[in-house]
């Protein structure tokens, strides 16, 4: 380890990317991705290494300490190649292009990290992997004899290679051909997506198909937008319920761990991303307004305060993720000796904390014990001889004197990274929380969220992806302005601010100038103005996160509405008919698609409210109370200035006045709210 402290720092260390900056004192002559390296590559004929990752990546860091910190492999490296470092997160345009390069590669999928290996002159990928261990292993071979055969052969066939290089770029580019015209949008899709959900549904433990199982955030909430389907509402309720008491919610300190390595949902890979956890967060406050549950409801709270406590960048934003890895070992900042637990615990504590947790049983990690729900609180409380407010307390109690214990223990790498898309998501996961709990402090949150967002990552009309101490880099993607746009429309449903409109708007004005693509369809994933690359990527398929393209038509339609302009409407349609024949093929990969043709088919409720805030409020609240997915309440005060003309139109009156808009057509103003009952309910009717 002194070795390594001694070694003189690379290029990296000046970079604002934590996870570049843990590679600074390795023995790689690494540089960022930028000119100097492609120059270098051009000049000097050598191939590229392109090696691809995030900070709590924990393949990346064993491949980091076998090989990238092995002298006799850097050697090789730096004899062979010009070795490029890129964090996943600060350049998602790269990491796309280069994914998708390495599934037509090699037929398998991607991941991290992701080691390709590209032509010297254009950055044409020609071969590729994810992990290579240092001694062959797994089936693959040892990375440093990897590397001096690759070389050799790049060297010897450089022809044939470019040949191969030119297929992979033409085949990116076709992705992004324009799709056959089709007479009319129409609802098989999201049919077919729910019946195809329900063949993959695990039916005793939730969740879709065989471990290792994922949240899939955007797919349970087309099931609870769903709820009305047969099976839709209990394959998301059953799926909710055993991920808040499996081992992937930190029972201790709440939020969720990355993915479940088993069926079960009981041992996690332990990275915790804000992505992650800012959807499932609205996915819990939705399905605890869909069915009232209460594990639902402090399932959110708890996930949402663990965000706030845990990623708090003090000024308001979020930072962006947790190490699986503390003191070299994956989870051990999480997992427990039985007798460390016992002894620190109250003895009418202990029966009633080992029976939920799983403590009486045998280790589940590693020797260790990693919490999860194991019994029910009313099966502990009849074998307790308690009442069920009684376990509760104790349960409160324990783990707060647990809590205190694990706090002194070495924790897990923070990458202190504030990312647009990933704090527009939290935000849009805060006011679907404040709205669904009746929490106004996630909406002050949220609020705060989005004033650092403004100050610190929009400049001179653009949007910037990234920032790190609060200067921001990078020219934004499609997934920052749309997360941000949808993120803005959401918080107006708990309240009204002018001047956030007015940015909504202008973010959507930005993806139809930048990022929209004229010719067959959609938003291009990079700007007109970016930088230049291989192929501009463009996709409709949900990932770890909705599809930028699905959030954008969704927004765009509900911004298109309440503003009643066609552009916006228009725009979201094109999306949705360029994605077509994917949402024919594959609708459950396209749940946030899905979710807009949803709304396109069925144009959003609108509710307007108008009046004195004092009046308006209490019907604003009565409306948000109940779960109604379809539709929009708005609380806009009555002395506001600029309003956008639709909005205009619609004036208060003395007390609250409401206008019901479905598509282009509203109601007459209706001025009390038994009347507004009356009528929402007859709609539903």
């Amino acid at each position: 380890m002194a070795e390594l402290a001694a070694q003189r720092p690379n290029r990296l260390a000046t970079e604002t990317s934590p996870y570049l900056r843990q590679h600074a004192h390795n023995r790689v002559d690494w540089y960022p991705w930028g000119e100097e390296a492609l120059e270098r590559a051009q000049r000097e004929r050598r191939p590229i290494l392109l090696s691809i990752g995030y900070a709590a990546c924990h393949w990346c860091h064993v491949m980091a300490h076998e090989s990238f910190e092995d002298p006799a492999t850097a050697a090789v490296m730096n004899q062979l190649y010009v070795n490029i470092k890129v964090d996943r997160e600060q350049r998602p345009d790269l990491d796309r292009l280069y994914q998708l390069s390495h599934q037509m590669l090699t037929g398998r999928g991607g991941g991290w990290p992701l080691t390709m290996f590209l032509m010297h002159e254009d950055r044409r990928p020609f071969f590729g992997g994810t992990y290579f261990p240092h001694e062959a292993r797994f089936g693959l071979p040892a990375f440093r004899d990897l590397l001096q055969q690759v070389a050799s052969y790049y060297h010897a066939h450089l022809d044939p290679l470019r040949q191969s290089a030119a297929k992979i770029v033409a085949a990116l580019d076709e992705i992004n051909a324009p799709a056959a015209a089709i007479a009319a949008l129409e609802a098989t899709p999201l049919q077919l997506c729910r019946a195809r959900l329900q063949r993959s549904f695990d039916q005793h433990y939730g969740g879709f198909g065989a471990a290792p199982k994922f949240p899939q955030a955007p797919g349970l909430s087309r099931l609870l937008r769903d709820g009305g389907a047969e099976g839709a509402l209990q394959m998301a309720e059953l799926t909710l319920t055993r991920m808040a008491e499996g081992g992937l919610f930190d029972q201790l300190g709440g939020g969720f761990f990355r993915y479940s390595v088993d069926e079960r949902w009981e041992i996690p890979h332990f990275e915790k991303m804000l992505y992650d956890n800012a959807q499932l967060l609205a996915v819990y406050a939705q399905g605890a307004a869909a069915t009232g549950q209460r594990l639902f409801a402090d399932t959110a709270s708890s996930t949402a305060d663990w965000m706030l406590r845990e990623f708090a960048n003090g000024e308001g934003a979020l930072y962006s993720s947790l190490d699986a890895d503390s003191e070299g070992h994956e989870g051990r900042f999480y997992v427990w000796q039985r007798e460390s637990v016992q002894e620190a615990l109250e003895p009418q504590q202990w029966p009633v904390f080992s029976a939920r947790f799983g403590l009486e049983a045998p280790p589940n990690f590693e020797g260790r014990w990693h919490l999860h729900v194991s019994a029910s609180l009313e099966n502990i409380a009849e074998s307790q001889r308690l009442s069920l407010e009684q376990v509760r307390a104790s349960l409160d109690g324990s783990r707060e004197r647990l809590l205190q214990l694990r706090a002194a223990r070495v924790r897990p790498g923070l990458d202190d990274k504030v990312l647009c898309s990933w704090n527009a998501l939290a935000i849009g996961g805060l006011a679907i929380a404040a709205r669904c709990l009746g929490r106004d402090d996630y909406a002050a949150s949220a609020t705060a969220a989005l004033r650092f967002l403004r100050r610190v990552h929009w400049r001179e009309g653009r949007l910037l992806a990234t920032s790190v101490g609060g200067s921001a880099q990078f020219n934004a993607y499609l997934d920052d302005h749309a997360f941000l746009l949808e993120a803005i429309l959401e918080l107006q449903s708990v309240r009204f601010r002018l001047e956030e409109l007015q940015w909504a708007i202008e973010l959507a004005e930005v993806m139809l100038r930048h990022f929209a693509d004229a010719q067959a369809g959609g938003f291009f994933f990079t700007a007109d103005d970016h930088e230049a690359l291989i192929s501009r990527p463009k996709s409709f398929n949900d990932e770890a996160i909705p599809a930028g393209n699905g959030v954008a038509a969704r927004a765009l339609l509900r911004l298109g509405y309440l503003l009643g302009d066609s552009r916006y409407l228009h725009a979201a349609e094109r999306t949705l008919r360029a994605a077509w024949p994917a949402l024919q093929q594959y609708p459950e990969a396209h749940a946030g698609m899905l979710q807009a043709l949803a709304e396109y088919l069925q144009p959003p409720q609108i509710v307007l409210l108008r009046g004195r805030p004092a009046a308006i409020e209490p019907w604003l609240k009565e409306l948000n109370a109940v779960f109604a997915p379809q539709r929009w309440s708005i609380a806009i005060p009555a002395d506001l200035a600029g309003l956008p003309e639709a909005i205009a139109s619609k004036p208060a009156g003395d007390g609250a006045l409401a206008y019901v808009c479905r598509g282009s057509v509203c109601s007459a103003p209706i001025d009390s709210l038994t009347a507004l009952r009356r009528a929402l309910n007859a709609e539903a009717g």
